[in-house]
């Protein structure tokens, strides 16, 4: 995994603001910093990691943005859409929408994640691959995203006594989301609008997926439907509070970032770290079938009966790590 230049994706915060515990020039280099002179090639390869990552249930996307270093200048580009930028819009300034927006790095992340998808469902049928070996498949992302963990844990060394406690919140926290089970919830306009506020707001958190998130409202079905049907009084609330959401959380990280960077990259690392109970690679899944397609709706990790599986899986998990401590150890 690349290690990012210490270049920051939002202005620098003031002395006062350095003084009361923020991001000093002299703090390390975190998960969060942002390269703004990383290649478009290397941008479209994260973005199809980003792709493979949302086709395996219970891996995101932003889980790889994070552990590839492009997750701040993510957030960045998110949080630029903003009410200005649509009178820009209005105008048709397309300079103050060039400069606004990180048009060629979304661009460049797009194409990638559209790639893997058209890849991983079309020519190398992914989804058929975890159906019929779910232990091959979960122990390689299960050793890829513990050896990110345990990269970007070394990385954010030394760490403060608020440093180790925002990673320890992270952790409490995001384990009950991802191991909860779906319950039955109203579909009335205000309940439609939280599901989507929640579910595109995961859609940019390390370690929890946007479909997850509806599946445990018990909102998938749903919402799918209205897409299917073009349902507007299924859509309208939805996506108001969808893009309500994700702009306000974008917003609200890029200003945290800009100003206590390693608190919210330890907070990052702990719900990265609570996933592989998730993604370990022996659970008791439960699946739902929604418009004939099972979906994952919750898993209990176990140790296997026969030592053999257990070995064959630690091996794989094993290379995966080894893997990303070898390009860690590279890009430094």
């Amino acid at each position: 995994m690349s290690r990012c230049c210490s270049i920051r994706c939002i202005s620098s915060p003031n002395v006062a603001e350095e003084a009361a515990g923020a991001v000093t020039p002299e703090d390390p280099v975190t998960p969060l910093d942002v390269d703004r002179s990383e290649a478009l090639w290397s941008i479209a390869l994260k973005g199809f990691c980003m792709g493979s990552a949302d086709v395996v249930p219970g891996v995101s996307g932003g889980t790889v943005a994070f552990i590839t270093g492009i997750y701040g200048r993510l957030i960045g580009a998110v949080s630029a859409f903003r009410p200005g930028l649509l009178s820009a819009l209005l105008r048709g300034d397309l300079r103050v929408i060039a400069q606004r927006l990180d048009l060629i790095f979304l661009a460049a992340l797009g194409t990638g994640i559209v790639c893997a998808l058209a890849t991983f469902t079309r020519v190398i049928p992914l989804p058929h691959l975890i159906a019929e070996h779910p232990e091959t498949v979960y122990a390689i992302f299960f050793g890829l995203i513990l050896g990110a963990s345990w990269t970007l844990i070394n990385r954010s060394r030394p760490y403060t006594p608020a440093g180790l406690a925002a990673l320890v919140v992270g952790f409490v926290v995001a384990l009950p989301v991802l191991t909860a089970v779906p319950d039955a919830t109203p579909d009335t306009p205000w309940f439609l609008a939280l599901a989507g506020a929640l579910a595109l707001s995961a859609m940019i958190l390390p370690g929890i997926s946007g479909s997850f998130v509806l599946l445990m409202l018990g909102k998938y079905a749903t919402v799918l439907d209205a897409v299917g049907h073009l349902n507007l009084a299924v859509l309208v609330p939805f996506g108001i509070g969808g893009v309500c959401g994700l702009l306000t959380l974008a917003n609200l990280l890029s200003w945290l970032i800009a100003r206590y960077e390693r608190m919210v990259a330890n907070l990052m690392v702990g719900i990265l770290t609570a996933s592989l109970f998730v993604i370990w690679p022996f659970q008791h899944r439960t699946y739902a079938l929604v418009h004939g397609k099972e979906k994952l709706i919750s898993s209990q990790p176990y140790l296997p009966d026969t030592g053999a599986e257990l070995f064959e899986a630690v091996v794989l998990a094993a290379l995966a790590l080894a893997v990303v401590v070898a390009f860690e150890r590279l890009a430094g």
